[in-house]
Protein backbone atom coordinates (compact mmCIF):
# COMPACT_ATOMS: atom_id res chain seq x y z
CA UNK A 1 0.00 0.00 0.00
CA UNK A 2 0.52 3.57 -1.03
CA UNK A 3 0.07 6.23 2.14
CA UNK A 4 0.49 9.99 1.68
CA UNK A 5 0.39 11.89 4.88
CA UNK A 6 -1.07 15.83 3.95
CA UNK A 7 -0.40 17.48 7.28
CA UNK A 8 -0.97 21.77 7.89
CA UNK A 9 -3.41 23.88 10.10
CA UNK A 10 -6.10 23.53 7.72
CA UNK A 11 -7.55 27.08 8.59
CA UNK A 12 -9.73 26.30 7.23
CA UNK A 13 -9.48 23.25 4.48
CA UNK A 14 -10.66 24.73 1.36
CA UNK A 15 -10.63 23.42 -2.51
CA UNK A 16 -7.00 24.18 -3.04
CA UNK A 17 -6.26 21.89 -0.24
CA UNK A 18 -8.71 19.60 -1.81
CA UNK A 19 -7.56 19.47 -5.56
CA UNK A 20 -4.01 19.11 -4.50
CA UNK A 21 -5.16 16.18 -2.53
CA UNK A 22 -7.11 14.49 -5.50
CA UNK A 23 -4.03 15.08 -8.08
CA UNK A 24 -0.92 13.73 -6.10
CA UNK A 25 -3.20 10.78 -4.96
CA UNK A 26 -4.21 10.18 -9.20
CA UNK A 27 -0.72 11.22 -10.05
CA UNK A 28 1.42 9.30 -7.63
CA UNK A 29 -1.05 6.30 -8.25
CA UNK A 30 -1.53 6.55 -3.87
CA UNK A 31 -3.74 3.87 -2.35
CA UNK A 32 -5.07 6.56 0.80
CA UNK A 33 -3.93 10.20 1.53
CA UNK A 34 -4.10 11.00 5.39
CA UNK A 35 -5.24 14.67 5.46
CA UNK A 36 -3.55 15.73 9.35
CA UNK A 37 -4.90 18.82 11.18
CA UNK A 38 -2.04 20.13 13.15
CA UNK A 39 -2.76 21.42 16.73
CA UNK A 40 0.49 23.19 17.54
CA UNK A 41 2.81 24.11 14.66
CA UNK A 42 5.81 24.74 15.64
CA UNK A 43 6.55 27.11 12.79
CA UNK A 44 3.38 28.89 12.78
CA UNK A 45 1.69 32.10 14.62
CA UNK A 46 -1.61 30.89 15.98
CA UNK A 47 -3.14 34.12 15.93
CA UNK A 48 -6.47 33.48 13.88
CA UNK A 49 -6.11 30.38 14.30
CA UNK A 50 -9.65 28.18 14.85
CA UNK A 51 -9.61 25.30 18.02
CA UNK A 52 -8.20 22.25 16.52
CA UNK A 53 -11.13 20.35 17.12
CA UNK A 54 -12.96 22.47 14.49
CA UNK A 55 -10.26 22.68 12.22
CA UNK A 56 -10.50 18.62 12.24
CA UNK A 57 -14.31 18.23 11.63
CA UNK A 58 -14.10 21.07 8.67
CA UNK A 59 -11.57 18.78 7.25
CA UNK A 60 -14.01 15.62 8.43
CA UNK A 61 -16.67 17.43 6.63
CA UNK A 62 -14.66 18.16 3.29
CA UNK A 63 -14.01 14.68 2.42
CA UNK A 64 -16.93 12.80 3.62
CA UNK A 65 -17.62 11.88 -0.07
CA UNK A 66 -14.23 10.75 -0.85
CA UNK A 67 -13.11 6.52 -0.48
CA UNK A 68 -9.56 7.65 -1.02
CA UNK A 69 -9.05 10.63 1.06
CA UNK A 70 -9.23 9.97 5.02
CA UNK A 71 -8.65 12.50 8.62
CA UNK A 72 -6.23 12.14 11.47
CA UNK A 73 -6.66 13.49 14.87
CA UNK A 74 -3.13 12.10 16.29
CA UNK A 75 -0.99 15.52 16.12
CA UNK A 76 -4.28 16.83 17.99
CA UNK A 77 -4.51 14.30 20.43
CA UNK A 78 -0.67 14.66 21.02
CA UNK A 79 0.82 16.49 23.75
CA UNK A 80 3.19 19.65 22.64
CA UNK A 81 3.80 21.08 19.18
CA UNK A 82 3.32 19.18 16.43
CA UNK A 83 6.51 17.75 14.89
CA UNK A 84 6.30 16.01 11.63
CA UNK A 85 9.04 13.66 12.67
CA UNK A 86 6.95 12.24 15.39
CA UNK A 87 3.82 11.84 13.28
CA UNK A 88 6.02 10.03 9.86
CA UNK A 89 7.37 7.59 13.08
CA UNK A 90 3.66 6.88 14.64
CA UNK A 91 2.38 5.99 11.14
CA UNK A 92 5.43 3.78 10.37
CA UNK A 93 4.86 2.33 13.18
CA UNK A 94 1.16 1.04 12.34
CA UNK A 95 1.13 0.54 8.82
CA UNK A 96 2.50 -2.46 7.30
CA UNK A 97 6.17 -2.90 6.86
CA UNK A 98 6.15 -3.25 3.06
CA UNK A 99 4.00 -0.10 2.95
CA UNK A 100 5.69 3.11 1.47
CA UNK A 101 4.40 6.43 2.92
CA UNK A 102 4.64 9.66 1.31
CA UNK A 103 5.08 12.88 2.78
CA UNK A 104 3.37 15.65 0.87
CA UNK A 105 4.64 19.19 0.98
CA UNK A 106 4.56 22.30 -0.80
CA UNK A 107 8.10 23.23 -2.15
CA UNK A 108 8.01 26.62 -0.27
CA UNK A 109 7.72 25.00 3.04
CA UNK A 110 10.14 22.39 1.92
CA UNK A 111 12.87 24.43 1.85
CA UNK A 112 12.84 25.40 5.11
CA UNK A 113 13.10 21.52 6.43
CA UNK A 114 16.33 22.27 7.63
CA UNK A 115 14.44 23.94 10.17
CA UNK A 116 12.98 21.17 11.87
CA UNK A 117 13.46 18.97 14.38
CA UNK A 118 15.06 15.84 13.42
CA UNK A 119 14.60 16.47 9.86
CA UNK A 120 17.29 13.98 8.40
CA UNK A 121 15.53 10.99 9.95
CA UNK A 122 12.79 11.65 8.24
CA UNK A 123 14.66 11.14 4.84
CA UNK A 124 14.75 8.03 5.82
CA UNK A 125 11.43 7.00 7.02
CA UNK A 126 9.08 8.25 4.14
CA UNK A 127 8.90 9.64 0.60
CA UNK A 128 8.19 13.25 -0.39
CA UNK A 129 6.14 14.27 -2.68
CA UNK A 130 7.34 18.16 -3.20
CA UNK A 131 4.39 20.35 -4.59
CA UNK A 132 5.38 22.94 -7.40
CA UNK A 133 4.37 26.78 -5.96
CA UNK A 134 4.14 30.08 -7.73
CA UNK A 135 8.22 31.57 -8.22
CA UNK A 136 9.69 28.35 -7.62
CA UNK A 137 10.96 25.86 -9.76
CA UNK A 138 12.14 22.64 -10.02
CA UNK A 139 15.45 23.82 -10.44
CA UNK A 140 15.10 25.48 -6.50
CA UNK A 141 14.93 21.88 -5.17
CA UNK A 142 17.64 20.80 -7.20
CA UNK A 143 19.92 23.54 -5.84
CA UNK A 144 18.47 22.90 -1.86
CA UNK A 145 18.83 19.17 -2.19
CA UNK A 146 22.59 19.20 -3.18
CA UNK A 147 23.58 22.02 -0.86
CA UNK A 148 21.84 21.24 2.33
CA UNK A 149 20.44 17.70 2.62
CA UNK A 150 23.03 15.36 0.37
CA UNK A 151 25.40 16.35 -3.20
CA UNK A 152 24.41 13.01 -4.11
CA UNK A 153 20.83 13.13 -5.06
CA UNK A 154 20.26 12.54 -9.23
CA UNK A 155 17.15 14.03 -10.89
CA UNK A 156 15.08 11.06 -13.07
CA UNK A 157 13.26 13.48 -15.78
CA UNK A 158 11.13 10.70 -17.15
CA UNK A 159 10.05 9.97 -13.14
CA UNK A 160 10.43 13.62 -12.20
CA UNK A 161 11.97 12.59 -8.96
CA UNK A 162 15.13 12.83 -7.00
CA UNK A 163 16.92 9.68 -6.00
CA UNK A 164 19.63 8.65 -3.87
CA UNK A 165 21.74 5.60 -3.00
CA UNK A 166 20.59 6.01 0.86
CA UNK A 167 18.01 8.42 1.59
CA UNK A 168 14.05 7.54 0.03
CA UNK A 169 13.23 9.38 -2.97
CA UNK A 170 11.64 13.03 -3.80
CA UNK A 171 8.97 13.41 -6.16
CA UNK A 172 8.43 16.92 -7.45
CA UNK A 173 4.93 17.28 -8.48
CA UNK A 174 3.56 19.76 -10.67
CA UNK A 175 -0.21 20.45 -9.92
CA UNK A 176 -3.23 23.10 -10.65
CA UNK A 177 -2.40 26.34 -8.61
CA UNK A 178 -6.02 27.46 -7.47
CA UNK A 179 -5.93 30.99 -6.17
CA UNK A 180 -7.08 30.70 -2.78
CA UNK A 181 -5.48 31.09 0.35
CA UNK A 182 -6.87 30.25 4.35
CA UNK A 183 -5.60 33.89 4.91
CA UNK A 184 -7.86 35.13 1.97
CA UNK A 185 -10.96 33.32 3.56
CA UNK A 186 -10.65 34.39 6.78
CA UNK A 187 -10.28 37.87 5.68
CA UNK A 188 -13.35 37.69 3.86
CA UNK A 189 -15.27 36.18 6.89
CA UNK A 190 -14.34 39.00 9.09
CA UNK A 191 -15.17 41.69 6.21
CA UNK A 192 -18.86 39.95 5.54
CA UNK A 193 -18.23 39.15 2.21
CA UNK A 194 -18.84 35.99 0.75
CA UNK A 195 -16.80 32.84 0.68
CA UNK A 196 -18.95 30.87 -1.74
CA UNK A 197 -17.35 28.52 -4.00
CA UNK A 198 -13.71 28.90 -2.52
CA UNK A 199 -14.30 26.12 0.05
CA UNK A 200 -17.17 23.03 0.32
CA UNK A 201 -20.40 23.95 1.48
CA UNK A 202 -20.46 21.97 4.61
CA UNK A 203 -17.67 23.66 5.52
CA UNK A 204 -18.78 27.13 4.81
CA UNK A 205 -21.98 25.86 7.01
CA UNK A 206 -19.81 24.90 9.81
CA UNK A 207 -17.53 27.76 10.10
CA UNK A 208 -20.81 30.37 9.55
CA UNK A 209 -22.64 28.39 12.59
CA UNK A 210 -20.07 28.18 14.99
CA UNK A 211 -19.14 32.23 14.52
CA UNK A 212 -15.45 31.33 13.43
CA UNK A 213 -13.08 33.93 11.61
CA UNK A 214 -15.23 36.72 13.15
Amino acid sequence: MRYGLFGGTFNPVHFGHLRAAEEVWETLKLDRIILIPSANPPHKDMHDMAPARDRLEMVRLAIRRSDHLEVSDVEIVRKGPSYSIETVRHFRRIYPEESSIFFIIGLDAFLEITTWKSYRDIFLLCHFIVLARPGFGQYNLEDFLCKSISPEYTFDAKKSCFFHPELLSIFYTEITQLDISSTDIRSRIKEGRSVRFLLPREVEDYLMEKGLYR
